[in-house]
């Protein structure tokens, strides 16, 4: 029996977008809760969120008072983001993550969160590096990914060509740990902090289908500054 066919990341994720918001995923529960653990309070700070998808952190970081501003390559994502109640509260900005510079200034922001992209980035130095560029000097950039340990165990972005039928995987690259660490490292950033995190029991009574990943490392969290 063959895998799913690989195909190229802002294809899948175009055609994910109607249906990325219905699943109550395992990782994406674990990794909002460390996102505003690592971020702290967001009230009043411009808060870039590179990768926004359907702007799960995007939306809920402008209802708790961050002037927010969302960055994408995939208009179907976009779209989906800015037709949630709440998007009137963030701006909306498509931008291929992959091709430097990032649309902004220099310290632009107080805070940048980059969640479960860094799996989907080539080249991880010059797009961190353009993440310390435009945060601010006292400022912090939040990163999480799918833990490289996961792909041991099976579990990748894989969803259905809703017009095909057909299982299809958004394309990714294999990183590991010291490959995120290192790369930050290049780009400038120090890490404050770098925490891997495993489905636990109270996430599996939250998510049920977590029990197959229970104990397992599942998400990779890093906290750096400028």
């Amino acid at each position: 029996m063959s895998g799913p066919r690989q195909v190229p990341t802002q294809y899948g994720y175009d055609l994910w977008a109607e249906t990325y918001d219905d699943a109550s995923g395992a990782l994406r529960a674990l990794e909002e809760v460390e996102v505003d653990r690592l971020l702290e309070e967001v009230a009043g700070l411009r808060v870039l969120d590179a990768g926004c998808g359907t702007g799960r952190h995007a939306v809920r970081l402008a209802g708790r008072g961050a002037a927010v501003t969302g960055v994408d390559f995939s208009e179907g994502m976009l779209a989906r983001a800015s037709a949630k109640p709440g998007a009137e509260g963030a701006r909306w900005v498509r931008h291929d993550l992959e091709q430097p510079p990032l649309p902004f200034e220099a310290g632009a922001f107080e805070r940048v969160v980059s969640g479960l992209v860094l799996d989907h980035i080539e080249r991880l130095e010059p797009f961190l590096r353009e993440l310390r560029r435009v945060c601010a000097v006292g400022g912090r950039v939040v990163l999480t990914v799918v833990h490289p340990a996961v792909l041991l165990k099976g579990l990748s972005s894989r969803l259905k060509d809703p017009a095909t039928g057909e299982l299809i995987l958004p394309a990714y690259y294999p990183h590991q740990v010291s490959d995120y660490v290192m790369a930050a490292m290049r780009a400038g950033l120090r890490l404050e902090e770098l925490c891997e995190r495993a489905a636990t029991e109270e996430l599996v009574a939250r998510v049920p289908g977590a029990a197959a990943y229970l104990g397992w490392p599942l998400l990779l969290a890093i906290q750096a500054t400028p």
